[in-house]
């Protein structure tokens, strides 16, 4: 009886995991998920970069070129310490900075455009890592950020949505559709069957790293507050505004300042927001705690001057955004339009077929009925006559 029970359990055992290993594989390979996610941080990710590269660029022979006081051969030298590589240390040529300026330019442009995804994911990953390498010393969160998401983005199929790929792509099916369908070969079947799901395990697999990147930067974030003293006693803020590398505007910040009780309630709800971040993710809560989140981003950018980070974590949470938000987003901006052309008023039909009058005021002008003179009559002696009746005023 005790070995019936014991294998009886082993069995129940056995069957559980196996249920959850297949739970665990369809989810991995069944289907790409967050796709809209995943175009959304390829397009946040792209567009930031390029208007970081516009932004330095006056002064980019300062910060990566031969002007630069962290020479080449400093940077190579650091590189065999920390194992980092950048294509722009390879020469302290000016035309080598200028060819790999404009080659990132193009690269972010076209990342978040869409265009060639896989390949462009590659050179964005190279690009940003190259122009982190080089300055190391002259970078800040948003930076390392950027440089994370960006090897993250290769594992991802971000092009899928809201890409010059996807556009093609929808134009091709359209085309092979109405074209007459070929024999099917069993080996390509399996091998295209074979390579859509390695693609979306991939895919899968990226997106929760990406994921997991984000809780782990606020838990850490959260837990590291919670140690400091001026977190708990509330006065970190108060702090942190009367900083002069982080006062863009002196007036703003030393306003804010005066309300103690607001920067105290702030400081605690930021602690609370970044501890619980990665226990909310899973209900109904994630939704307001993202917007206070988004609040607090804004806040930063606009109280401390750093703009480049806080929107670097904006655009990280868009990860946490599933693919019925954004497309119900996109019924919800269509709904609106479709209200708004109904309640215009109607275009006036072009009556089109009397041409206008002219008149002392031009071809526009006021117009004028052409002037009726008064019949004439004749009397008996042959002299013209004109009656009261057609001359109102004479009768007057």
């Amino acid at each position: 009886m005790r070995n019936e029970t014991h294998r009886t359990f082993l069995a129940d055992t056995d069957r559980w995991l196996g249920d959850r290993f297949t739970a665990a594989w369809d989810l991995l390979t069944a289907r790409p998920v967050s796709l809209y996610a995943a175009s959304a941080l390829r397009i946040g990710y792209g567009l930031l970069y390029l208007v970081f590269l516009l932004r330095e660029f006056p002064h980019r022979d300062e910060i990566w070129g031969p002007g630069s006081p962290w020479t080449p051969e400093l940077a190579q030298e650091l590189f065999g310490q920390t194992g980092w590589i950048s294509v722009l240390a390879l020469s302290d040529s000016r035309y080598w900075l200028e060819s790999c300026y404009v080659l990132a330019l193009v690269t972010s442009a076209l990342f978040m455009l869409g265009w060639r995804t896989r390949l462009m994911s590659v050179l964005f990953a190279v690009v940003v890592t190259s122009f982190h390498a080089r300055a190391i010393f002259m970078t800040d969160g948003g930076d390392n950020l950027i440089l994370l998401m960006s090897l993250y983005l290769v594992l991802t199929a971000s092009g899928r949505r809201w890409s010059l790929d996807a556009r093609r792509n929808r134009r091709k099916t359209a085309r092979a559709a109405s074209a007459p369908q070929p024999a099917g070969n069993p080996l390509a079947d399996r091998l295209r069957d074979g390579r859509t799901t390695v693609v979306t395990a991939v895919h899968n697999c990226g997106m929760f790293l990406i994921a997991a990147q984000v809780c782990l930067l606020y838990g850490s974030a959260g837990l590291y507050k919670v140690q400091g003293g001026t977190w708990g006693s509330g006065t970190a803020l108060h702090y942190a505004l009367n900083l002069e590398l982080f006062r863009p505007w002196p007036v703003l910040s030393q306003f804010v300042d005066e309300h103690t009780l607001v920067i105290a309630v702030a400081g605690y709800l930021t602690v609370l927001l970044q501890v619980a971040f990665p226990f909310v993710l899973f209900g109904k809560l994630k939704y307001p705690v993202l917007t206070m989140l988004l609040a607090m981003h804004i806040g930063i950018a606009v109280l401390m001057g750093l703009p480049l980070f806080s929107a670097a974590m904006i655009v990280a949470d868009a990860v946490f955004l599933p693919d019925r938000f954004y497309t119900a987003l996109a019924r919800y901006r269509r709904e609106v339009r479709r209200r708004r052309d109904r309640a215009a008023p109607a275009r006036v039909a072009d009556t089109g077929g009397v041409p206008a009058q002219g008149g002392p005021g031009g071809a526009h002008g006021p117009q004028r009925r052409p002037a009726v003179l008064p019949a004439e009559h004749k009397d008996t002696h042959g002299r013209p006559e004109t009656t009261s009746a057609q001359l109102p005023s004479e009768r007057c």
